[in-house]
């Protein structure tokens, strides 16, 4: 019996997270907690008995960090590592770096909102969850879904809205559905995938 197992982990909390800016591309590293809830997200998952045979991760270090402290709790830090920009965090462009009340006080607090939880309205500059999803989901489809379906057990650790975009694709959700899904920072969704590359179950690990 094949377990087409594919766990999503968000990666722990960032210095920018704490500092409550928009973070997109940039690169911060993870806080005390961050590294604390990735080091519980591997925990978690080896309490379970999971053994990963390749992982993905995003071209940014929090993401890989959070990846890395994984795989040393679950004893698999030579683990085969795929890393790629597909996998990114939302690229908030002209809103990287300010602070959410500094962005509302500038646009207005409707502005941002509609920025921040829209599905396909994208900052100046930037881009919206459909251009992340636009991205992430071909890379999905290419290379991590084949692997899930060949038997392989895939471990992926990204971002909010790369995650928010497989999952929307992986559990068929509308645009309003996934808006409304929350993510928590280090905290590992489990998939089993049937052979029509459907979710047989879903499990957070939180």
């Amino acid at each position: 019996m094949m377990d087409r197992l594919l766990v999503l982990v968000r990666h722990g909390q960032s210095e920018w997270n704490l500092k409550n800016l928009f973070t997109g591309w940039k690169d911060p590293d993870l806080t005390e907690q961050g590294v604390a809830e990735a080091h519980e997200a591997g925990k978690k998952l080896k309490a379970r008995g999971f053994h990963f045979d390749i992982a993905y991760t995003s071209a940014l270090s929090r993401a890989q960090r959070t990846l890395k402290i994984m795989l040393d709790e679950l004893g698999q830090p030579g683990l085969e590592t795929v890393r790629d920009q597909a996998l990114n965090e939302r690229d908030y462009g002209d809103l990287t770096g300010l602070n959410k009340d500094d962005a509302r006080k500038k646009w207005g607090e409707e502005q941002v909102h509609i920025w921040r939880r829209s599905y396909d309205v994208p900052p100046p500059g930037g881009e919206s969850l459909k251009d992340t999803l636009a991205r992430s989901l071909p890379y999905y489809m290419k290379h991590i879904q084949p692997d899930v379906l060949s038997g392989k057990r895939v471990l992926v650790a990204a971002h909010g809205n790369s995650i928010r975009s497989l999952i929307m694709a992986i559990e068929g959700l509308t645009p309003e559905q996934i808006l409304e899904r929350e993510l928590g920072t280090g905290v590992p969704v489990v998939y089993r995938l049937g052979a029509d590359s459907r979710p047989v179950s879903v499990e957070v690990l939180g």
